[in-house]
């Protein structure tokens, strides 16, 4: 017997134990909660400005709208109330009240203020409401890609509202104070105010006049190509600053369509970062800029123009035949230099480079200019593109990457990929931040540009750039030259691929360009997807690069060069 009476006073003992040590700190909590109330006080979200400090996300001020089932005294009359108020279904907030399993029930978000000052006049025990944000898109659809949206709870989900959440988000606060047991607040409450910190304003190394400009001219070609889609990125090619970046279509950043997640995902993805496409002949810049470094090393007065490619229109290589998109009859691709196969753009000529070179040699530029890898821009879901393994690489393959085909990039690789060709070599981390800002203002912090690599020297580039200047002059990117002003540039149209088959009728148009040849300060990649008609890149992409060459001269002010 007393051992029965000594084993139910330890099993009593350890209950008691596990309660107070085990189970201390939640029942606390629950007391707590219990006997006390609390109001969120929602932080503000920075916003978003672009790099002249105009202002692309901000914010309005909204309301949410909050009930506690145990303090309600009229569930039929409080339902009612907010029902037509608030939209809300009676009976499913009836049954949240009654059920009482739930301490808090959110009502409604972001309410404007009418709707809330009509809310107080019924003085409904139980409700209470807190001040929280609303985003506000100033642009619309403009950048939307790369601004993303926030969620209803006003956390980012995509863009760059998503990547640099941890910056914009700020801190909620909250106001608290004692209840009775069924959370009426007591005569004698003590009210506790936790102030919300808000985010950080962030400057983007957008332009916001040139990103517009980009978005004219785009849905411009857009529509008159009839395209499945169009994309352009504009880089200041000194640092790899992105001034604009826009994919089209697009949608509404202050409609966004939610309830569709198949065409809001389509719609809200940054294709010049997330999507690859095989470049085509826009990235025979690359295979001449290591033509030119491997000519003049060790010595930067040895490259010559003067040297010829075999003028016939095709090669065979590894039984593989690489043919010109000319027939060459009219004599102009017999004996090329390489200023001549850029303004012809002959394939075969940038095949022979490609074996020239030889794998090894070859590949090593190609990782010099970020091929095979991310470039590092602060962006979410950035593709690597697509490079044979070096290791696995065959001659035919070789032949084919040099002239754009049998590789696979991304726009912002291309366009990073260029600018390091005609800038003096220089090879940066593209960015989309400029600055952040403390939430007072007071406290402003550079986001550092990343020196990453010199692709090659400072010679070859200037020889490379002016070749461009050729292209644009006198050959195939005719269609954006600038009387007085020095563009370079080259085109590219490449075919599509669908289950491993050249897809008929199907090709990317696209033209990467620059200005002033001699000192780039504004690059742009334009790249027009299955347009109908006329599919070539100096007919269709060329023009368009032109456009927003102009928009950016009279936006700048900037005067003719020659």
């Amino acid at each position: 017997m007393s051992l029965a009476i000594t084993f139910i006073f330890c099993v009593i003992l350890a209950r008691l134990l596990y309660v107070q040590v085990a189970w201390g700190a939640e029942l606390k909590l629950k007391a707590v909660d219990q006997w006390n109330r609390e109001i969120p006080v929602i932080a503000a979200r920075g916003r978003i400005l672009d790099r002249n400090g105009k202002v692309i996300a901000g914010n309005i001020n909204t309301y949410s709208v909050f009930l506690r089932p145990s303090a309600v005294d009229n569930v039929d009359r409080t339902t009612e109330i907010i029902g037509e108020l608030f939209n809300v279904d009676r009976n499913y907030l009836s049954e949240k009240i009654n059920a009482g399993k739930i301490s808090e029930i959110t009502v409604a978000r972001q309410q404007n203020k009418e709707t809330v000052e009509k809310l107080v006049k019924f003085n409904l025990p139980g409700v209470y409401y807190a001040r929280d944000n609303m985003r506000n898109y100033a642009y619309g659809d403009a950048l939307c890609q790369v601004i993303g949206f926030t969620a209803s709870d006003g956390t980012g989900v995509s863009g760059i509202e998503k990547f640099y959440d941890g910056l914009l988000g700020g801190t909620n606060g909250e106001i608290t104070y004692s209840t009775d047991i069924v959370g009426i607040q007591t005569e004698k409450s003590k009210i506790v105010y936790q102030e919300a910190v808000a985010g950080c304003d962030i400057k983007l190394t957008i332009d916001m006049d040139i990103q517009l400009a980009a978005e004219n001219a785009m849905k411009s070609v857009y529509n008159s190509s009839s395209a499945k889609s169009v994309s352009c990125i504009v880089l200041d090619p000194q640092n790899f600053d992105v001034l604009a970046m826009v994919n089209y279509p697009s949608y509404n950043l202050n409609e966004v369509p939610r309830n569709d997640s198949e065409l809001l995902n389509s719609l809200s993805r940054n294709g010049l970062v997330s999507n690859i496409y095989e470049p085509g002949s826009t990235f025979k810049v690359i295979t001449a800029a290591a033509n030119i470094q491997e000519h003049i090393d060790g010595n930067p007065n040895a490259f010559s123009n003067s040297y010829v490619f075999n003028g016939s229109r095709s090669r065979t290589v590894d039984g593989t035949k690489i043919k010109c998109w000319s027939d060459h009859s009219n004599g102009k691709h017999s004996n090329q230099t390489l200023a001549d196969a850029l303004n012809n753009s002959c394939n075969p000529c940038f095949s022979d480079i490609a074996l020239a070179l030889g794998g090894k040699t070859f590949y090593e530029y190609l990782y010099k200019f970020g091929f095979g890898n991310v470039t590092g821009l602060d962006f979410n879901g950035e593709a690597l593109g697509m490079l044979v393994p070096s290791t696995a690489i065959r001659d035919c393959d070789l032949a084919r990457i040099g002239f754009g085909q049998t590789v696979a990039v991304t726009g912002i690789q291309l366009a990073c990929a260029v600018a390091a060709a005609v800038n003096g070599g220089n090879y940066y981390a593209p960015r989309l931040l400029k600055s952040v800002s403390s939430p007072n203002g007071g406290n402003v912090e550079e986001n550092a540009v990343i020196f990453k690599n010199k692709a090659i020297g400072t010679k070859a580039s200037e020889i490379l750039a002016e070749m461009l200047e050729g292209v644009v002059k006198d050959g195939s990117g005719k269609h954006a030259y600038i009387d007085g002003y020095r563009v370079g540039g080259k085109t590219g149209t490449a075919q599509k691929y669908e289950d491993g088959r050249v897809a008929q009728g199907k090709y990317v148009s696209s033209f990467v360009g620059f200005f002033p040849a001699n000192k780039p300060q504004y690059l742009a990649l334009v790249i027009v997807d299955e347009p109908q008609g006329t599919y070539y890149g100096s007919a269709v992409a060329a023009p368009v690069a032109k456009e927003i060459f102009e928009d950016i001269i009279l936006l700048k002010n900037i005067k003719r060069f020659v």
